[in-house]
Order: structure tokens, then C-alpha cells, then sequence
């Protein structure tokens, strides 16, 4: 008798990011790969390597049901692997938040892996599944400018962590991924954002510029879709997995170093004394006027 077909579902998919990579290496692993993308994104790249693909609105609990019965349909009633990795990320100083692009960006970093939870899994416990859940070094590191983003993450992981307690007993596992810098395009939508007119952090506008137009150096996403792939196939995969550029000195620093020693790495990396003296020099200014 042939083996049963295992199937993985990865949520956003969309070329050039994390979600591709994953589905294509599922794919290379024998599983069915079954990816997502928005109604607004291109398929031709998921088509071409012969990967299911359908349409996905994390934020729409509509959106997901609709995906729910399609993926049940095709695999029988049951889902091997639920990737939670539709993402989107939002560059901002903290005191210069745009609340509605935050609550955006919880929708679907933090709701969307909530919500697909919620309706899948009877699909996953059937399978005594795994789900994986995509994390970052943000959720554990106060990266300037990411203060929104890190939130996400580190609620996503936080919740992740009750989820992997809480599923044992239904022999369903839950895997959350630490990435570190990963070759993606997630930061395209933040490349032309600039600082506030009038904002306290004005003096670093430039160096703001800089920093959403950047180019990390990082790890290439296929081999980070090998090493998490590899996890999530273990008979018992780990609570956590930390991979990609950063990923190892962030965790090293974060289990011995005191907590604050990220403010002395980002007060130079960030050009933090800048900003202090031309606040010193502006406050001053006004206390003598």
C-alpha cells in the first residue's frame, strides 16, 4: 500500500519572500506543497514550480473558512503542516506610531496565525500535525525604529509558546521559528518612509533614510527554508528553532548579557548621541528664550 501523501500549508507566499521558499523545499521533501498569496499578487512563480496555490486573506476570517474547506476537500481531512508566515513589517520611531498601519500589522502578523489556528485545527489534530509559527530576532531584540514589529513578533511568540502547551495533549506540536536577517523583500513597502515633519526625532531624519533603504547582509532564504523545513519534520520538533543572520549572537546575548546591553549597541549603531545633543541644544535654546 503507497504511503499516505503529507501536505504542508504555508501562508504568504508571494515571490521573492520566506513562504516561497518554504513551499518549493516542502515540494523538494515529497510533501504536497499548498501555498497562499493575496488576490493581488502574481502566481506565475508558484505555478511554474507546480505548487498548489490559493488565494488568502489572513485578516479575513471569511477568507480563511473558504481556504479551510478547499484544503479539506483536497487532502481528505486532514494538514501535516501549518506555516504561519504571512508577514508585514512597519518602520517607524515609537513616539511617531501611525496606530491604524500598527493595527494593520497585527492583523496579520499576530490575528492571521490566531485565526488560522482556530480553523484548521481539527485538520491538524486528525493529522497530529505541526504547526509552525515564524517569529524573529524582533520579538526578543528592541531594534530602533521596529518597536511596532518587534510588538508583533514577540506577541506572536509569546502566544506560540502557550499554543505548544496547550496542543501536547491533542499530539499536535508547535514550532516557533527565531529568524534572523533573512534575503527577503518585506522591507519594500518602508523604503520611501520618512520621519514626521516637526518630529522630536527629526535631527536623525537622514540616518532614518538610510536605514529603510538599507541592504542587510543576510541569510539566503532557500537555505533558510532547509533548515526550517528539516525541524518541522522531526518526529518531535523543538519549541524553538533560531536561524539566520544575527539569530545566534542576538540568542548568546539575550541568555547571558544584562538586559540593557542592547541600548549601548543601538546608542552607536543608531547615532543615539546625535539626537541627545540636538535635543540638549534645543531644550536649552528654550530655557533661555
Amino acid at each position: 500500500m503507497a504511503p499516505q501523501t503529507a501536505f504542508a500549508l504555508v501562508t504568504g507566499c508571494g515571490k521573492g519572500g520566506i513562504g516561497e521558499a518554504l513551499v518549493i523545499e516542502y515540494q523538494r521533501k515529497g510533501l504536497h506543497s499548498i501555498a497562499t498569496i493575496l488576490p493581488s499578487e502574481s502566481s506565475d512563480h508558484l505555478t511554474d514550480a507546480g505548487i498548489s496555490w490559493f488565494h488568502l486573506d489572513v485578516t479575513s476570517d471569511e477568507s480563511v473558512e473558504e481556504l479551510k474547506n478547499t484544503v479539506r476537500e483536497l487532502t481528505g481531512g486532514f494538514l501535516d503542516i501549518l506555516v504561519n508566515n504571512a508577514g508585514i513589517a512597519y518602520t517607524m520611531a515609537a513616539i511617531d506610531t501611525d496606530v491604524t498601519e500598527v493595527g494593520r500589522m497585527f492583523d496579520v502578523n499576530v490575528f492571521g496565525p490566531m485565526r488560522m489556528v482556530h480553523h484548521f485545527h481539527d485538520l491538524l489534530i486528525k493529522a497530529h500535525g505541526t504547526v509552525v509559527n515564524i517569529g524573529s530576532v524582533g520579538g526578543i531584540v528592541p531594534y530602533v525604529y521596529g518597536s511596532s514589529y518587534n510588538a508583533t513578533k514577540a506577541a506572536l511568540q509569546h502566544w506560540s509558546n502557550t499554543l505548544r502547551v496547550e496542543m501536547a495533549p491533542l499530539d499536535v506540536s508547535v514550532l516557533t521559528i527565531i529568524s534572523g536577517e533573512i534575503g527577503t523583500n518585506i522591507l519594500r513597502r518602508d523604503i520611501h518612509r520618512e520621519l514626521p515633519r516637526g518630529s522630536y526625532m527629526a535631527p536623525l531624519a537622514d540616518e532614518f533614510k538610510q536605514h529603510v533603504q538599507r541592504s542587510p547582509n543576510t541569510t539566503d532564504r532557500f537555505e533558510y527554508a532547509s533548515k526550517v523545513v528539516a525541524q518541522s519534520l522531526k518526529q518531535s520538533p523543538p519549541a524553538w528553532f533560531w536561524y539566520g543572520k544575527t539569530a545566534s549572537t542576538v540568542r548568546f546575548l539575550d541568555m547571558f548579557a544584562w538586559r540593557t546591553i542592547w541600548d549601548y549597541i543601538f546608542w552607536a549603531s543608531f547615532n543615539l548621541g546625535k539626537l541627545r545633543d540636538a535635543h540638549r541644544t534645543s531644550a536649552g535654546v528654550m530655557k533661555g528664550d
